[in-house]
């Protein structure tokens, strides 16, 4: 039992991640498909270039909530049937943890899109606010800087998920954690590596120019 609820929660996160958010947003608000425009992938910031702040807000918001909620019900299901397990109670740090990366993965790699998506900065960002939020708040701080100071997001992103790793081992987290932070962080930074480029040469988009659509 314990075992089946453990990979249970763990396809309850990747599913979570995997909703469509950008794609559903972005057909009801234009009758478009997100994956069709700017750097075609569904994201609140190419959402945000394509079908307005609005939306883009909507996703963002939404898409940080995916991360949330599959880290809380791992939590819930898991301590709520575990309390009468005490010999699993130590494994829910990591169950949480293999979920909220499910959900990072779900987000970038949904079924629902033949296996495409975003780059899971908003839903890591959910997760981090879930597991603890002082890390997730410590990130954003450096993502919101990084993008005040050159209006930049993937640069913001990369730059929070660097942040995201130091403060969880600097903070003393738990080890499921700390692994999650480098793991997730690894892995939102492999999937901005268009923009990396893009940044070593001098031409990813600022943020507020409409000339510029690749993300």
């Amino acid at each position: 039992m314990a075992w089946v609820l453990g990979f249970a929660t763990l396809l309850i996160g990747y599913l979570l991640g995997s909703i469509p958010t950008g794609y559903l947003v972005t057909r009801a608000v234009k009758g478009v498909d997100i994956r069709d425009y700017g750097s075609g992938n569904t994201g609140a910031t190419n959402v945000l270039r394509v079908a307005g702040k609005g939306a883009g807000i909507a996703v963002l918001l939404i898409d940080i909530s995916k991360g949330f909620i599959a880290v809380f019900i791992a939590h819930l299901l898991l301590t709520s049937t575990f309390a009468d397990l005490p010999q699993w109670l130590d494994t829910i740090p990591w169950w949480m943890t293999g979920a909220a990366l499910l959900a990072l993965v779900g987000h970038s790699r949904s079924v629902w899109l033949n296996w495409t998506g975003g780059k899971s900065a908003a839903t890591g960002f959910g997760v981090l606010l879930a597991l603890y939020w002082p890390t997730a708040l410590g990130a954003v701080g450096v993502f919101a800087l990084t993008l005040g100071l050159f209006r930049i997001v993937s640069l913001g992103s990369i730059m929070a998920a660097i942040a995201a790793v130091i403060l969880m081992v600097a903070l003393q987290q738990p080890l499921p954690y700390s692994l999650l932070a480098i793991a997730g962080s690894l892995y939102v930074i492999l999937r901005h590596r268009a923009n990396i480029q893009r940044l070593l040469a001098g031409t990813e988009p600022r943020l507020g120019n409409p000339k510029q659509t690749t993300s």
